[in-house]
């Protein structure tokens, strides 16, 4: 049986505890005149390109993204609450996420931008993450006044564990695809409400809103009229009905196929009613 399992106030406790014993341990190293060798959690700044994008799509929609200001993150935060509750809240998320940098290990601190700390470390679950085990055994060190490895050793070792996270999201994300397309075996034919997830040259991508089983609807079956793709607005337009199709939009759309061996799970778009 699929069920979403809903995030509640014990659970956010938690993680707010949890970031605060990161935080802490990250300032108890790096927060001082001679700073102790220590392993971040860092999150550079968001790419200014996409920024740049992402001001003018939501300027097409009434909103401002001040990208002169030292503090642009504040702004960020702001667009993201005047556009909740909007159509276009979906895709004003998806496209501020897509801004930002991927975080990385490093005995480099330059900060958490996502996070908005100064000093933040994973220090919370050795069980999933070698990182963890790495800060672990350097405040046991750095308590006990033992001797700690080269900062050398520890940012080799950083930077394989940024490598091997990459390589463990990319797996993981491989076999959600997997199970969703075998559970979605078993409703080829029926439709579904879906979010337009991302739009490329090739067609749009869909979520279902039910399940977040995610596939494509190609372009040639976009009924209606001939779409082209609108790379600047990330959107398909109908070259004679000027049909929309982007971000964040509410479609119907038909389970058409589920193909395991090439990992595709393919839908076919539900023409409105005229």
């Amino acid at each position: 049986m699929f069920f979403l399992k809903p995030s509640k106030d014990a659970n956010k406790l938690i993680e707010e505890f949890m970031l605060l014993a990161n935080k802490q341990v990250a300032r108890f190293a790096g927060k001082r005149d001679k700073p102790l060798p220590m392993v971040y959690r860092i999150h550079d700044e968001p790419d200014p390109e996409k920024l740049n994008n992402l001001q003018t799509v939501v300027a097409g929609f009434g909103y401002q993204l001040n990208l002169k200001t030292k503090n642009v993150s504040q702004s960020i935060n702001k667009l993201l609450l005047d556009t909740q509750g909007k159509q276009e809240q979906n895709m004003i998320d998806t496209l501020t996420i897509r801004c930002m940098s991927k975080a990385e290990y490093t005995t480099q601190n330059i900060g958490h931008y996502g996070l908005a700390f100064d000093y933040y470390a994973h220090f919370t679950s050795p069980i999933r993450r070698y990182p963890d085990v790495m800060v672990h055994r350097l405040l046991a060190q750095h308590l006990n006044k033992e001797k700690w490895p080269s900062i050398d050793q520890l940012e080799e070792a950083s930077t394989h564990s940024s490598q091997r996270e990459q390589l463990a999201t990319k797996a993981e994300r491989d076999s959600i695809k997997f199970m969703q397309i075998k559970f979605m075996e078993n409703h080829i034919g029926e439709e579904f409400a879906g979010v337009i997830s991302g739009v490329t040259d090739r067609g749009i991508y869909v979520e279902i809103i039910e399940n977040k089983c995610e596939g494509m609807v190609r372009i040639k079956d976009v009924p209606g009229d001939y779409f082209f793709f609108d790379d600047r607005n990330h959107a398909l337009v109908g070259e004679r009905t000027k049909k929309i199709y982007q971000l964040g939009d509410t479609v119907t759309v038909t389970v058409a196929k589920a193909d395991l061996i090439k990992r595709h799970l393919d839908f076919t778009m539900v023409q409105e009613d005229q």
